[in-house]
């Protein structure tokens, strides 16, 4: 029954031109394959990303890319070694706690989490 009057709410409102000139008209939606995440997160995950919020774990591993390429840059850029030691022993301790979390998620468990979160690590760059 309420498909019914959602259709012809949808149809009266094509006929009256509601839907012309909206952006992206005439463009192929662009969908995000989630198929990988698991079911219980998969919700989550869309909120936080209409947010531009990336889920804790995932700012966590751009974090450390973060902290590697700096460490990377200090070397190349013959910095002294009491701030590449800083910058190492930051980046231990996110690693740490990273793989603390990923440990008490069990993601290492469902091989749906394990495919997504190897999607966003090369999207992010590896930190192993």
């Amino acid at each position: 029954m309420f498909a019914i009057i959602a259709e012809n709410k949808i149809r009266e409102a094509m006929l009256k031109g509601e839907f012309d000139d909206l952006p992206g008209q005439g463009k192929p939606l662009k969908i995000d394959d989630l198929s990988n995440v698991p079911d219980d997160l998969r919700a989550s995950y869309i909120l936080l990303k209409n947010a531009g919020v990336l889920p804790e774990e995932m700012e966590l591993h751009k974090e450390i890319v973060n902290l590697q390429t700096l460490i990377n840059r200090c070397y190349d850029d013959n910095a002294d070694d009491g701030e590449i030691i800083s910058l190492r022993k930051k980046l231990t301790e996110k690693m740490l706690r990273y793989d603390m979390m990923m440990e008490k998620r069990k993601a290492g468990s469902s091989n749906a989490m394990i495919s997504y979160q190897n999607k966003i690590s090369r999207k992010l760059g590896r930190y192993k």
